[in-house]
């Protein structure tokens, strides 16, 4: 298929990662749904694009409620008729307190976006790949680095993007079936506004405040990108992009 007749979901689009992979996405031929809880910020970021507004769709969405992800699927299909690439991105933390203290539901608010979420939004994806011509598509899921490491004072993060590897696993192993692949990208301080904090200190694992490199997020963009223009035969299982400086090889 011409790359230029593909379809891509991003989740969490109208602010950080998303944001900037939508954009890319538009800007190289895609035609975008942009998934996000506020239709401003989605607007914003179609304009920052400069596509044919044709090319874009904006859906308002909480991808936590079961829903809202169905009425997204929905739209996708009935506006462009096919999904080839889904961008399982939104996400949110915790605040930053020791984990005795954080409430049942700060808990339950970050699990139901980073988990719940994704998993609703692969078994839309897998019904509507499964059975559109040509068949089967791409899901690449954000699994950050926390997937690998915590920071201080993280838990109900490190936890979720730790089970997004094992739901990435298991996503890439039941679509082989449906010439559906699945990767993850697990992405290590982009300048967001999520960790912009960086650059002004931020706890370390021996109980320090120091600051830490960040990278552009085009980089990460432009990772995504890759990984969606490759063709079904081929897949990035796992990729990790990240500031060559920032403490998380080794021992800081």
């Amino acid at each position: 298929m011409n790359q230029n007749n593909k379809v891509a979901i991003v989740t969490g689009a109208g602010t950080g990662i998303g944001r900037a992979v939508a954009v890319t996405l538009l800007k190289n031929g895609y035609r975008v749904v942009l998934a996000g809880r506020r239709p401003e910020p989605l607007a914003e970021a179609i304009a920052e694009a400069a596509v044919a507004l044709d090319l874009a769709l904006a859906v308002p969405t909480d991808v936590s409620d079961a829903t809202s992800v169905a009425a997204l699927f929905d739209r996708t299909k009935a506006t462009f008729g096919r999904l080839d690439v889904l961008f399982n991105n939104a996400g949110v933390s915790a605040p930053g307190v020791n984990l005795e203290d954080l409430s049942l539901e700060q808990w339950r608010t970050v699990v139901d976006i980073n988990l719940t979420g994704p998993f609703l939004c692969t078994q839309q994806a897998f019904r509507l790949m499964k059975d559109q011509d040509p068949r089967g598509g791409r899901i690449i899921n954000n699994g950050s680095i926390s997937a690998h490491a915590p920071r201080p004072n993280s838990a109900p993060y490190t936890a979720t993007k730790h089970a997004i590897t094992g739901l990435t696993k298991a996503t890439a192993l039941d679509g082989r079936k449906y010439d559906i692949a699945c990767g993850q990208i697990d992405i290590g301080n982009a300048a967001t506004a999520m960790i912009a904090r960086a650059a002004k200190g931020v706890p370390q694992a021996n109980g320090t405040i120091a600051v830490e490199p960040l990278m552009d997020v085009q980089h990460v963009a432009d990772a995504v990108l890759h990984m969606a223009n490759l063709p079904l035969e081929a897949n990035v299982q796992f990729m990790t992009i990240m500031a060559t400086k920032m403490p998380f090889i080794g021992r800081g």
